[in-house]
């Protein structure tokens, strides 16, 4: 049975991970390789890793993409290959800007943390102490599809902050959850899963999502969840400012983060990439669904979706991520302990992911020890995760090694560049 390393089980991990992770200096901020020769990582194999790229576009895979990669804070690699939108034939540039979708998660779990420092809460405190409208949840026990009701039962307890970080809570997905009936009971009660353009508040959206029963009882099962919301409405309560205002002010400015954000002026949104699909072997703009995909610079511009709703370029997300390795602070300031992100990048969640290389933690997914032998995916403790519009990130504390992929597509694809790129790029390490 895996044993958990949120409870510090696993004392070489905690050492090993404290020796790497927190030994890069806070001033270590992203620059350019220039023309020194690159040091930990080959070269060759980096032009490999450009071949390999082209041939995604070659090959028709995907109709463009963003690539970098950094290591020991030097840019090592940053490239832009195909189209950013087919139609116009606009090329891709390094600065285009994507929706990052769940890649905003870990951002969201980090504002979290960093008010849990300022001794705000607990993390295991009940979210209904700060959302009164979570109190007595209940679990979903039936559904009737002949007339759309639904029977509950008391839930074993009360969802806590922890809960919510770590995908434990039960709360639902809606349009994109795995259980039908779920799906349905959102659409029902008028949730907005992901995005919008029409005038909707996070805190009209949370409230009517709190009286929605859950999966499961709260700490019994990861479920991939709308938990990362519920936190960006718990920001607001708790810091007592708008959720995108307190990203701007106490993340995105301090870091340098220019064009990372809810929504787009409009300058940023002509570098909006646009979303593509493939149609009898040619990409088009993808259609209005669901959600308008226009929703990052267009509409009313008022919903601030804390697990899916960020647009930003590759290197904004890699100033954020070599934030994390260097311990929690960047640009000279601090934004996290490194004993707060020790605890960050513990498993928190047990033995609930099952026994598959990976674990989670409070902002990302973490490579465990199986994963390292699974091989291609980084050492112990590289930390992760991606976007519902194919994107991706990683970022390895003991190689001090970022990896970012940033494409804008929906449907199939016939795409491999994701894991082509990450066992590249870690085959690349010298």
């Amino acid at each position: 049975m895996k044993k958990s390393l949120g409870y510090f089980s696993s004392f070489s991990f905690l050492l090993f991970l404290s020796l790497n992770i927190f030994a890069q200096s806070p001033s270590v901020t992203l620059s350019p390789q220039g023309n020194q020769s690159l040091k930990g990582i080959s070269s060759d194999r980096l032009s490999k890793i450009d071949q390999m790229l082209d041939k995604t576009i070659s090959e028709n895979q995907v109709p463009g993409l963003v690539a970098l990669i950094v290591k020991d804070g030097k840019i090592v690699y940053h490239e832009a290959k195909g189209f950013a939108d087919v139609p116009s034939e606009t090329k891709m540039a390094k600065d285009q800007i994507f929706r990052i979708a769940s890649q905003s998660k870990a951002i969201t779990s980090t504002a979290v943390m960093m008010l849990w420092e300022e001794g705000k809460f607990q993390l295991n405190d009940p979210i209904s102490k700060y959302i009164p409208e979570f109190a007595n949840p209940k679990v979903l026990t039936a559904y009737r599809y002949n007339d759309t009701t639904y029977s509950f039962r008391p839930a074993s307890r009360e969802i806590t902050v922890r809960d919510l970080l770590t995908h434990t809570s039960g709360i639902g997905y809606g349009v994109i959850d795995g259980d039908e009936r779920m799906k349905m009971i959102y659409n029902k009660a008028g949730i907005v899963d992901l995005f919008t353009t029409e005038p909707v508040k996070i805190s009209d959206n949370i409230k009517k999502l709190a009286e929605l029963p859950l999966h499961h009882d709260p700490g019994t099962k990861f479920t991939y969840s709308e938990g990362l919301d519920v936190l960006g409405y718990f920001i607001e309560v708790v810091s007592g400012m708008p959720f995108d205002q307190f990203l701007k002010t106490r993340i995105f400015d301090p870091i340098g983060m220019k064009n990372t954000g809810f929504y787009l002026n409009e300058s940023q949104g002509k570098k909006l990439v646009t979303i593509h699909r493939k149609v009898n072997d040619k990409w088009e703009s993808f259609p209005v669904t669901f959600y308008d995909p226009d929703y990052p610079k267009t509409g009313a511009k008022t919903f601030f979706s804390g697990g899916a709703g960020l647009s930003s370029t590759a290197e904004d997300y890699a100033k954020f991520l070599q934030m994390y390795l260097n311990g929690g602070a960047y640009n000279g300031k601090r934004f996290l302990s490194p004993v707060t992100i020790q605890a960050i990048m513990s498993n928190q969640v047990g033995d609930l992911l099952g026994d598959g290389g990976k674990d989670y933690g409070l902002a990302f997914g973490l490579v465990d020890e199986k994963g390292v032998a699974q091989g291609g995916i980084g050492s112990l403790g590289t930390f992760d995760w991606g976007g519902y519009f194919n994107t991706q990130y990683f970022a390895d504390p003991v190689t001090n090694t970022i990896g970012i992929l940033m494409k804008q597509t929906q449907g199939g694809t016939g795409d491999e560049s994701a894991w082509k790129f990450r066992q590249m790029v870690f085959s690349a390490i010298e």
